[in-house]
């Protein structure tokens, strides 16, 4: 059974910082095409950084120079770390897996991706 597992959100104050995970299960991990999503209150889900299993990343422009998406496939996990957090980063973070790689150009799109995680919560205020 494929599980993923997010862990690491909580309250931070803007300009703050905090690394969440994904512990993944029941699949090979180290082949798995990888993403991180995030939605807020009232809108859509949204793409937020993506890695393949060759480790290329991916950013959307609301987070590139302050967000980082890694792997550690030793230990199935799956990272983000978040830097200079604001208001606008608000949202409940998703892991998703996805088997086939995905085209730079649906990278973002939910459908691409077959497993998601329960979510974290990440709370920007002072």
């Amino acid at each position: 059974e494929v599980q993923l597992v997010e862990s690491g959100g909580g309250l931070v104050q803007p300009g703050g910082s905090l690394r969440l995970s994904c512990a993944a299960s029941g699949f090979t991990f180290s082949s798995y095409y990888m993403g991180w999503f995030r939605q807020a209150p009232g809108k859509e889900r949204e793409g937020v950084a993506v890695i393949d299993s060759d480790g290329s990343t991916s950013y959307a422009d609301s987070v590139k120079g302050r967000f980082t998406i890694s792997r550690d496939n030793a230990k199935n996990t799956l990272y983000l770390q978040m830097n200079s957090l604001n208001a606008e980063d608000t949202a409940m973070y998703y892991c998703a897996a996805s088997q086939y790689r995905i085209s730079w150009w649906a990278r973002f799109q939910k459908a691409f991706y077959a497993y998601w995680g329960q979510g974290t919560q990440v709370t920007v205020s002072s």
